[in-house]
């Protein structure tokens, strides 16, 4: 018994790190929702108030829980070099923006005062209102983790052939991107910034490899065998 449960602690401990850090992640924004200040910085384009509001896009406002942690959970299981690289670039980000909500309070003032139609798709953007305050909300994690996850599945070696699950990515995180501003979650200064977070973050994860770095770094450090 000892032996197995040795043997899961092995195979599984990379789990640690993504426990913590949602425990930590969920403590701290819930916190921010409830102890929101009277006062703070509304975020506000121009081009916000040419956008219509479109609340079929609530589906892949929603879908994003379901895209996001399906592709953590693969690469949990299938590939543990990947995991690491997508959990950095998600991280990173999310603890920028609780910095940000901090430091910097902000919010918007774009949602609808009465919704324009009744159906069940607005009956599912008011339920969503209500439980998702219109602050803190830059960058749009929303936009920033979907641009990751979508990176981390063309990065992914063993869908590297699968188109089909490439472009499944693409549409569904481009959606979830138009869904943002569709439903006036965010504004477009939300999605523009979260853009280019997420393309520094890409530079460092994938294109100069930092997973790579510090795993060279620690081989150099290991001591070598002495050959007698």
């Amino acid at each position: 018994m000892r032996q197995k449960l040795k043997t899961f602690y092995v195979t599984y401990r990379h789990a640690i790190p993504l426990l913590i850090y949602g425990a930590i992640y969920l403590t701290w924004f819930r916190f921010l929702e409830v102890n929101t200040p009277r006062h703070y910085q509304v975020i506000h384009l121009p081009v916000d108030d040419h956008i219509p509001f479109c609340e079929v896009f609530v589906i892949p406002y929603f879908l994003w829980f379901a895209y996001v942690s399906a592709v953590v959970v693969f690469l949990f299981f299938k590939n543990k070099e990947d995991y690491y690289k997508a959990c950095l670039f998600l991280f990173t980000g999310m603890t920028l923006f609780l910095v940000i909500s901090t430091l910097w309070p902000n919010g918007q003032h774009l949602r609808p005062g009465v919704m324009p139609r009744d159906n069940i798709f607005t009956q599912m953007v008011g339920a969503l209102y209500k439980v998702d305050t219109p602050t803190n909300l830059w960058p749009s994690i929303h936009v920033y983790n979907s641009l990751g996850a979508h990176f981390a599945v063309i990065k992914n070696k063993k869908l590297a052939e699968n188109k089909i699950i490439h472009i499944g990515s693409l549409i569904l995180s481009a959606s979830i991107i138009a869904s943002t501003m569709l439903i006036k979650q965010h504004s477009v200064f939300d999605v523009i910034t979260a853009f280019v977070l997420a393309a520094v973050m890409y530079a460092v994860v994938y294109r100069y490899d930092i997973i790579l770095m510090i795993q060279t770094a620690r081989d150099k450090k290991k001591p070598r065998p002495q050959i007698s």
